[in-house]
């Protein structure tokens, strides 16, 4: 070969392997392949379309829409890289119906909700995360508003009852006991008022037939008569007239979806709570309880620190 054609050959092995270490160093500062991400639910609302908004502005690298449900094919003839989210209990119910699809995230759903359609726990490409505020952390919300309450009331019907062997193991190491009262017919209110004699404080699970606007003016006028006080079942019946909850509102659901997003579907788990979260209560009713006003943003940080802690 000539001393030309060597020169040459040298210089572009050079070229090569200048360009090999550029490429080294920008690849990691490329965006990544965009996601198709995918909501579907019944309703197509503006809180709907807000929420899909805020999940698209917090990730402008993935294509994010919302299709109403009536508008969705089956699952299996979705994409098999299509990230699924489900918004509701008739979406979860659509997307039963076929064991092939994408990876799916069932998004607010109650433990009583799931149970009623899962038997035996999530199929292996569907991540449940719970609407309804951990029993633990709500257990550790009475010792921190009303520390001196150790005898826990639990309405419960046939369908939550599952949820009482839970809130027994959560309670014992906080010192506290469950009294379970089922009630079947609230119509009838002994069983309530039952409850209300042999408890020092109320918490209500996020069961729907106990916990409605029908039988609310009755479980709120019943338990404030005794003074005594109901923890939950979620931020709306505090607005109704309870203590106080812990809750996850849209800003946190968006954190959890946009942590769960950055993996691959292969690493989302089962299913999980929220890890942030928030607490609301009712001044009005602390008052009436005669019970010290709740620095909100304070017990909840408190209570985020008590679930780190090794």
């Amino acid at each position: 070969m000539s001393t030309f054609g060597s020169r040459m050959t040298s210089g572009w092995g050079r070229c090569l392997r200048t360009l090999g270490l550029t490429l080294l160093v920008l690849l990691p500062s490329l965006p990544a392949r965009a996601a198709e991400v995918l909501l579907t639910g019944v309703e197509d609302s503006p809180g709907v379309q807000a929420f899909t908004a805020a999940l698209a502005q917090q990730r402008p690298n993935d294509r994010i829409r919302f299709v109403p449900l009536a508008q969705m094919p089956e699952p299996n003839r979705l994409p098999p890289a299509t990230r699924l989210i489900l918004l509701d209990p008739p979406s979860l119910d659509w997307r039963l119906k076929d064991k092939q699809g994408p990876a799916t995230l069932v998004l607010r759903i109650s433990r009583l909700q799931a149970m009623q359609r899962l038997e035996n726990g999530p199929p292996a490409n569907l991540s449940l995360l719970w609407s309804d505020p951990p029993l633990p952390r709500q257990l550790r919300l009475i010792r921190e508003v009303m520390p001196q309450a150790r005898r826990i009331g639990v309405l419960y019907t046939r369908s939550s009852e599952f949820l009482l062997a839970e809130l027994d193991q959560a309670a014992r190491p906080l010192g506290l006991e469950i009294v379970p009262q089922r009630w079947d017919d609230t119509g009838d209110s002994r069983p309530l008022q039952t409850l209300l004699k042999s408890s020092d404080v109320l918490l209500g699970l996020d069961d729907p037939t106990l916990y409605n606007p029908r039988t609310a003016k009755n479980l709120l006028l019943s338990s404030y008569a005794r003074q005594l006080a109901l923890i939950g079942p979620n931020a709306g019946f505090v607005k109704a007239g309870s203590l106080a909850s812990t809750y996850s509102d849209q800003s946190d659901w968006l954190a959890i979806l946009d942590e769960l997003l950055e993996r691959p579907p292969s690493g989302w788990p089962g299913s999980l709570y929220p890890q942030r979260f928030k607490v609301l209560s009712n001044p009005q009713v602390a008052r009436s309880l005669g019970i010290e006003p709740i620095d909100e943003a304070s017990l909840a940080h408190r209570l985020a620190e008590g679930e780190t802690r090794p």
